[in-house]
């Protein structure tokens, strides 16, 4: 039934199927300026059956705060292995062309509804949204003290607010603190805990516990030139560069380490690459270029 002034169209617009050719448009372009669901699914997937019309009644009751768009991950498996998705249904929201929160198979209506609320509070009023900027920029200038500070006041007012918590938690990484950051993640609410900013969190404290201990740059650098077939001195020379910030150069390394030897290590490289990718921002220069040199050695 539709809502008082809705037309059959402009309940039409807010679900659609995309396909690898319209992607960019109905997801990315589109979450520029209202929050896209993004629902990956198969024919032959039963829960998907169940969950797919729980979506669509979910965004519709909506009211046009959320657009939902359609996947179907067999028909579109470039999108699927560049999103990594390993399981169906699949369900992510994106936000200014950024997944931003999701979940795998199938939820109850209450969870269902609390996804969207998140979703639909992400191009709300702006106040919160300007305070989670200006925290980032704190952290991004080095003031992780002031950034803990505020993604904390945020959390007062919103505490299941993904985007602060996952900030409250890197500014801890950001000062050292590794297992306050660790126990933030470990108390995160039930109902954000498998957001996508926590899972980049995680990643970054992972890699943060690893530079730790990362060895001496130029020793191993040199090491690897003697030697380049030394796949320990160069998953290790890779963990020093990401302890220097240069992520870039760690991916470099990893992936020449991928093309030599893929399974070493039970694909140790591999695995590292996902690590770094899921801590750095999915439209980094350096994640985009890094998945689809990876993607072109692995299907080869």
């Amino acid at each position: 039934m539709l809502g008082l002034g809705e037309t059959p169209q402009v309940q039409a617009d807010l679900i659609k199927d995309a396909t690898e050719a319209s992607f960019m448009a109905d997801v990315i372009e589109t979450s520029q300026t209202i929050p896209v669901i993004v629902d990956f699914w198969a024919t032959w997937c039963g829960p998907c059956k169940t969950l797919g019309p729980m979506l669509e009644a979910a965004v519709k009751a909506a009211g046009g705060k959320v657009k939902m768009v359609k996947v179907d991950v067999d028909q579109n498996q470039r999108i699927a292995a560049q999103l990594r998705i390993q399981s169906i249904p699949t369900v992510y929201a994106f936000w200014q062309g950024q997944p931003v929160d999701g979940f795998q198979g199938a939820v109850p209506a209450s969870e269902l509804k609390a996804f969207i609320d998140r979703a639909a509070a992400l191009a709300g009023d702006g106040g919160l949204a300007d305070a989670i900027a200006a925290a980032e920029e704190m952290l991004s200038e080095g003031a992780a003290v002031d950034a803990a500070e505020t993604f904390a006041a945020i959390l007062g007012e919103e505490p299941e607010n993904p985007a602060a918590y996952a900030g409250l938690v890197r500014s801890h990484i950001a000062l050292g603190n590794l297992d306050q950051a660790d126990a933030f993640l470990t108390a995160a609410p039930a109902a954000i805990a498998k957001a996508k900013e926590l899972d980049a969190a995680r990643a970054q404290l992972e890699l943060a516990r690893q530079a730790a201990n990362a060895g001496p740059e130029a020793e191993l650098r040199a090491a690897v030139d003697a030697n380049p077939n030394d796949h320990q001195a160069r998953f290790d020379l890779a963990a020093a560069l990401l302890a220097a910030d240069k992520p870039g150069e760690a991916v470099d390394q990893l992936l020449d380490l991928f093309r030599r030897d893929r399974e070493w290590n039970d694909g140790a490289a591999r695995t590292q690459l996902f690590t770094i990718f899921d801590a750095l921002k999915p439209q980094d220069p350096i994640v985009l270029s890094g998945r689809r040199r990876l993607s072109s050695m692995i299907f080869a």
